[in-house]
């Protein structure tokens, strides 16, 4: 029987996916508010944070490709009705990415200072940036273990699990930063920026242990490790490698931008910190109708129903798109509180109310890159996701970066970079798609 492709079949996936995905951005945006206000070098505090955060978002996402990889290959076996021939492969490949992470992990652990000195901190942010790394860090294996996981889920056609665990992670994670950050008279002492760190570990291990709870009981997934090696496992390590140097050409540019930002001086690392949590915030909302596009588009192409992969990729562009919308108006509603929420300091609030209304009117943008990108990954085209990743940041975003560099535009130049950035991302992926799919519509 064909997958139907329709607004409650969509709708059933993409809306816990996409409260699942913003609960990560938002581990993230409740650090940054938290420590903006911290009442002792807030702003060095709300600087660090945002440089480590930059770095450790590269590496997870660098990493965490594994979780689409999985998610396209059990899809498509499923689709095509021979599940079970896939079961030893989520256990092989889950060990094989723990231990890439944990061998990165204490590599970086040696070499930290230089990394965040060549990120143009210095004096009192790269000494913040050490021990906010120095906590943080440990919680990187767990997170990547939680994206495998989540990847599997979404295989087996399931996003309600990974919205509990996210959920679960979001609210603890603000529950211990108030606790550590600020202190509770009599029991906790403040701890400041390290307090945040401390927060998102605690966070990311309840997440983890709940991940394994739940694969354990609510599917008949085995973390056992098996041998002999599954055969796709070749083929997952490939679309992973794929993957991973598509996020490096991402991740060069979140780099790059975070790393001008923070030559421009501290007002705009400040600002360019709030204005990534709520780019990415956004993101991972709008995302949640390209997980649909992934979860679906593998299974149907599993069953080989092109008809249906083309009108899934229309609805849920066009659904993504009120999404978009709806953020558009509450965003420019709202447009001075949202700065607010993050810090006081009336230096980086003006500067970073410079370039809001970048971010606001790219979001439709956003929205054809970022549902198409799902869609992709479903259905296993990992190379040139990877191609339009170099394309789009060695040939566009960098470029507009140093342009806006050379003409003094500040962070104005490096926001109008990630919109060039979008553009090519989003319209390489409809040429593509219709130049694949629609010859093989029955009715094109």
């Amino acid at each position: 029987m064909k997958t139907s492709v329709n607004f409650k079949a969509i709708n059933k996936l993409a809306i816990p996916a996409t409260i699942a995905g913003i609960a990560e951005p938002l581990l993230s945006i409740t650090d940054t508010a938290i420590v903006g206000n911290i009442p002792v070098d807030g702003l060095e505090s709300l600087a660090a944070a945002g440089i480590v955060g930059s770095f450790l978002s590269a590496l997870i996402w660098i990493l965490g490709q594994t979780r689409s990889a999985i998610s396209a290959i059990i899809s498509q076996y499923l689709g095509a009705g021979k599940l079970a021939e896939v079961k030893t492969l989520p256990a092989q490949a889950i060990f094989l990415n723990i231990g890439l992470s944990v061998l990165i992990l204490l590599s970086t652990v040696f070499v930290i200072r230089d990394i965040f000195e060549l990120l143009n901190a210095s004096g009192k942010i790269l000494e913040y940036c050490i021990s906010y790394y120095a906590i943080r860090v440990w919680g990187f294996p767990l997170t990547l273990f939680v994206f495998a996981v989540m990847g599997i889920f979404r295989g087996l056609q399931n996003t309600y699990w990974p919205m509990v665990i996210a959920i679960t992670g979001a609210v603890l994670n603000v529950i211990f930063d108030f606790a550590f950050v600020y202190g509770i008279e009599g029991f906790i002492d403040p701890m400041f920026l390290e307090g945040a760190a401390w927060a998102s570990l605690l966070a990311q291990a309840v997440m983890a242990i709940l991940a394994f709870y739940l694969l354990w009981t609510k599917t008949d997934i085995s973390l056992k490790l098996r041998l002999p090696i599954h055969p796709e496992l070749g083929r997952l390590v490939v679309m992973s490698l794929n993957l991973f140097v598509r996020a490096i050409a991402l991740n060069t540019a979140i780099v790059l931008a975070a790393r001008e930002a923070t030559a421009l001086g501290g007002q705009f690392i400040g600002a360019h910190t709030i204005a990534i949590n709520l780019w990415l915030f956004s993101a991972f909302f709008i995302d949640g109708y390209g997980a649909a596009g992934n979860i679906m588009g593998g299974r149907l192409l599993g069953e080989r129903n092109y008809d249906g992969l083309w009108t899934l990729a229309k609805k849920i562009i066009k659904y993504g798109l009120w999404v978009s919308v709806l953020i558009m108006g509450l965003a420019s509603i709202f447009y001075r509180p949202l700065g607010s929420l993050f810090t006081n300091e009336t230096l980086v609030l003006t500067t970073f109310y410079s370039i809001f209304y970048i971010i606001i009117l790219g979001l439709p943008i956003n929205t054809v890159a970022f549902v198409l990108d799902g869609v992709f990954k479903g259905l296993g085209e990992m190379k040139y996701l990877r191609n339009t990743l170099l394309v789009a940041t060695f040939l566009g975003f960098v470029p507009m970066l140093f342009l806006g560099k050379y003409l003094n535009w500040g962070l104005t130049g490096i926001w109008l970079a990630f919109t060039v950035w979008m553009l090519i991302r989003g319209g390489a992926l409809v040429w593509k798609f219709r130049n694949k799919f629609k010859p093989l519509l029955q009715n094109p």
